[in-house]
Parts: C-alpha cells; structure tokens; sequence
C-alpha cells in the first residue's frame, strides 16, 4: 500500500495501490498513528517488491530499463522517506526524556 503525498508528482510511490495516511480524530479501528505507521511501512515493503519484479522483467527481457529504474527510484524514496520519518521520532522521543521532571 502507497503512502499518498501531497508534494511533487515525483516522490509519489506508486500510484496502483494508494493508502491514505489515518490521521483523522476518528477512533474507529484501522485509524490512528499506530495504522498510519503499519500503511507507511507496508508501501515501503511494496515499493521494494515491485522494484525487485521491475529488475527481474528486466533481465528476463520482458521489461524495459527505464521502468526498472524508475521503480527503483520511487523505492529509495519510499524508504528515505521513512528514515527520515524514524529519525523525527527518535529525536522527538529524545527531546521528551530530556524534558526535566
């Protein structure tokens, strides 16, 4: 599942399988932080796979180089995006055990 972005056209994951982040005050089931979290890390798995399949129709000569490439592409982005994500948090977590009592 794609994390959609409300930047530029080119970090947009791919577009065949679109997941919104939950970030509503909803307390249904599915939604929240932790379920916007799940979602992020299944495109990233997603985006990996489907690199992975753009490589392989590649060297088996059913695929072209450029959709490789361009799989590629969005799979890096997919997981900086979710580095950078961690590294927020873990800094957010380490301000707040800093924060004297």
């Amino acid at each position: 599942m794609a994390v959609e972005f409300d930047s530029p056209s080119a970090l947009r994951p791919p577009q065949s399988t679109g997941v919104t982040p939950a970030v509503s005050g909803g307390s249904g089931a599915g939604s929240g932080f932790g379920a916007a979290l799940e979602h992020m890390l299944q495109s990233v798995d997603q985006s990996a796979g489907a690199a992975n399949e753009a490589v392989t129709d590649m060297v088996d000569g059913k695929g072209e180089v450029h959709d490789a490439m361009i799989a590629l592409q969005r799979a890096e982005s997919t997981l900086q995006l979710t580095i950078q994500i961690r590294n927020k948090l873990m800094q957010a977590y380490q301000d707040i055990m800093r924060m004297p009592v």
